[in-house]
């Protein structure tokens, strides 16, 4: 087994296709006598097993079109399924601007995924229908994996599934107001090792019609901390056998999503943390699902241009150069980490102010600084510890809803994502 926490790196090769990042039309194909992985969800079929994970203030229509630039680097189409930042059914039905902006997709966006995360199942059935009456999914997939306390206080995101009738009616009407538009559900192990409840979702799921489900390895109580626990994967993909079971959890490159698909048996991966600052993953899984070698092993200049390619991305988005410019400081460690960038100049990146000024500070790098391998590699992003499960009083007592806790689910719909 690979060490998942330090996934082999290769070495960087002369050839510019295989070192250099930057978009590309899609169209290098399989090796000779491989077998392309591909996958299904409803109507719709990608020419790689690989779904973006939805991350708040991370996957908006900048970040999704920069990776699906590198995914089709290896691709016929762009490599996968880039799902949007996830919304709130309530803000949708109450026709928030800014949620509406959130789940409207650029011309190159297809399939248009859109995640959902609702509590209420009246509210995300007629969320469901306003997107299909404007004309905006071609998927929707539903948020049953949060793990934020804010949420799961109140009864919503990963704890959820412990109240089994309503997740299989928020899951059902979602289901029959979507018609021939694909519904798919992500979900946790449970809320902790005594309370699991994948098994049941995955088959509810399975029942009412959903598309495929997604499994984060980890409980509510461990976040993101700790490894994923592939094995419920696994036994997940054991048990529901009508639709696509995805994994998730601790894909940090290429070779940790073979091995994911291998180890499980499960019909594609959901990446998340492990492109944060690096959306050419997207070509590394590409060329993997194809059975091609090729990795790309970025120089510091390379690193430099895509920060680039990204900015002129946000303030594309934004239609503000300010603030996409601002946007984009978050990301700024996670470029970086393990490249010979001093404490000064990350700084300086970090509080830039315009275009203009990202470039002056750029030009500053050492361009030809090499991939420094390993040092760039494994997690990043938010691990944490394990943390207790914040739940209402008397949640976990009864599989059923009360209703005091049906009076308070509607202030767990929260703008927070997670999974």
């Amino acid at each position: 087994m690979l060490d998942r926490a330090h996934p082999p790196t290769g070495t960087p090769s002369d050839d510019p296709e295989r070192t250099a990042p930057g978009p590309a039309a899609a169209g290098a194909a399989t090796e000779a006598g491989a077998t392309r992985r591909t996958l299904t969800i409803g109507p719709h079929t990608v020419d790689t097993p690989v779904v973006l994970a939805p991350m708040a203030g991370i996957t908006n229509m900048a970040f999704r079109l920069l990776c699906r630039e590198f995914g089709a680097l290896h691709s016929q189409d762009d490599g996968g399924l880039y799902v949007s930042e996830m919304v709130t059914t309530r803000a949708l039905v109450e026709d928030h601007r800014e949620s509406w902006r959130l789940v409207t997709m650029g011309e190159r966006e297809e399939p248009r995924s859109v995640q959902l995360y609702g509590v209420d199942p009246t509210t995300v059935r007629r969320s469901v229908e306003m997107l299909l009456e404007r004309d905006k999914a071609d998927h929707i997939d539903l948020n049953f994996g949060c793990p934020v306390p804010k949420v799961t206080r109140r009864g919503g995101g990963g704890v959820l599934p412990w109240k089994s009738e309503l997740f299989t009616r928020i899951v059902r009407g979602a289901v029959e107001a979507a018609g021939d538009v694909p519904v798919t559900v992500k979900t946790r192990i449970g809320i902790d090792d005594d309370h699991v409840t994948y098994r049941d979702a995955g088959l509810i799921a399975q029942e009412v019609g959903a598309a495929a489900i997604a499994l984060h390895g980890r409980t509510v109580v461990q976040h993101y901390s700790g490894t994923a626990r592939w094995e419920a994967i696994t036994d997940l993909k054991e048990l529901v056998t009508d639709i696509p079971v995805l994994g998730n959890g601790d894909i940090w490159s290429a070779e940790d999503a073979v091995e994911m698909m291998e180890q499980t048996g499960c019909d594609g991966v959901v990446v998340g943390r492990g492109c944060q600052g690096r959306p050419w993953l997207f070509a590394d899984l590409a060329a993997a699902f194809a059975g091609r070698p090729d990795r790309i092993r970025p120089t510091l200049g390379d690193v430099a241009s895509t920060l680039r390619r990204h900015a002129e991305l946000l303030v594309e988005f934004y239609g503000d150069e300010g603030r996409g410019i601002r946007d984009l400081r978050k990301h700024v460690a996670w470029y970086f980490k393990g490249y010979p960038v001093g404490g000064e100049m990350r700084h300086r990146l970090a509080t830039m102010e315009s275009l203009a000024d990202l470039d002056m500070k750029l030009a500053e790098l050492d361009w030809s600084s090499p991939y420094p391998g390993e040092a760039v590699e494994g997690p990043r992003g938010r691990a944490g510890s394990p943390k207790r499960a914040v739940v209402p009083e008397g949640w976990m007592d009864s599989r059923d809803l009360t209703d005091e806790h049906a009076a308070r689910l509607h202030e767990a719909e929260l703008d927070t994502s997670g999974g």
